[in-house]
């Protein structure tokens, strides 16, 4: 088993069965510029204390797998440079090199996990990518999801990918997607996605009970909890679809491929929305955060 420090306020959380939720860390060095990063971790974080969690920010530091982080390390992390992206196949690396990185969906489930930690927050899901019937492009969050025993609460996959085909693919590893309050998937900055939602639970209980009842039958995974953006918050899927089209042609253009791909998407979807998307993008963090807390908080009275 390998060692892994705890911030005060997980530890002491763990040691009082109190509930938890973990949260991602690429969103820190990777989603937005200094010191934007920064106040958007530490929002995300008072948003679940507010509603009665404790946040655990997960990262890996010098080498060592860190569930928590003190105000300190929250800031050197959203300063550092250079800092590698984890997922499942790269964060043993990571680790045994000494170096600091900072954990994708895939890499977070596999850190709460081991920490015991049931929920987690994020924004958005990876998934299959534009072309992978010919790039093979699609992001370990999947395969992550049907072994890996978290509860992940995002607003659906990120909009740039292959929707259709990201939840094929979850429906063949048996992943259950649940959606929240609506009967179609919502699509990461909208609310629509054209897509029926395959499950639906409207209460943090219910997904709580699901949880439990899929551990109780012994079934291997997680689920994922589709939340949609607030109305307020949300940019409607005909108004981003032709910029997602736009930014897609531009890279294509420019020979854009592999990791290159998202970022560069990313930045051109928040020029060509004039800043609307990272907008959108935090309300829906901040949305799905709250969401968590409360299934965490019922995962905690059923256990």
């Amino acid at each position: 088993m390998i060692d892994i420090t705890y911030s005060q306020d997980v530890a002491a959380a763990r040691d009082a069965g109190q509930p938890i939720v973990a949260l991602e860390s690429t969103i820190i060095t990777h989603g937005m510029p200094w010191p934007q990063n920064l106040e958007v971790a530490q929002q995300v974080e008072r948003t679940v204390r507010d509603g009665g969690a404790v946040p655990a920010t997960i990262a890996v530091l010098d080498g060592t797998l860190h569930v928590g982080l003190d105000d300190d390390q929250l800031i050197k992390l959203a300063q550092a440079k250079n800092v590698a992206k984890l997922s499942r196949a790269d964060i043993a690396v990571c680790m045994a090199q000494g170096r600091t990185g900072a954990t994708t969906v895939a890499a977070t489930m596999i850190a709460a996990h081991l920490a015991g930690i049931s929920v987690f927050a994020t924004g958005g899901i990876g998934g299959v990518h534009q072309g992978a019937e010919d790039n093979f492009d699609i992001s370990a969050d999947l395969q992550e999801l049907a072994q890996t025993p978290v509860t992940v609460v995002a607003a659906g996959a990120k909009a740039i990918l292959d929707l259709p085909k990201t939840f094929e693919v979850l429906e063949t590893l048996g992943v259950p997607v649940i959606t929240v309050g609506q009967n179609e998937i919502p699509a990461f900055w909208s609310r629509s996605s054209g897509l029926s939602a395959p499950l639906r639970l409207d209460t943090a209980a219910e997904i709580a009970k699901a949880q439990m009842m899929r551990t109780a039958l012994g079934l291997s995974g997680g689920q994922l909890v589709t939340n949609p953006i607030p109305e307020a918050n949300e940019i409607p899927r005909d108004v981003i679809l032709p910029i997602i089209e736009t930014a897609m042609a531009e890279a294509t253009a420019q020979g854009i491929a592999g990791k290159s791909v998202t970022p560069f998407l990313l930045q051109r979807i928040f020029e060509l929305t004039e800043g609307r998307s990272l907008a959108s993008n935090v309300a829906l963090v901040l949305n799905n955060a709250r969401l968590a807390t409360e299934i965490a908080k019922e995962m905690t009275k059923l256990a």
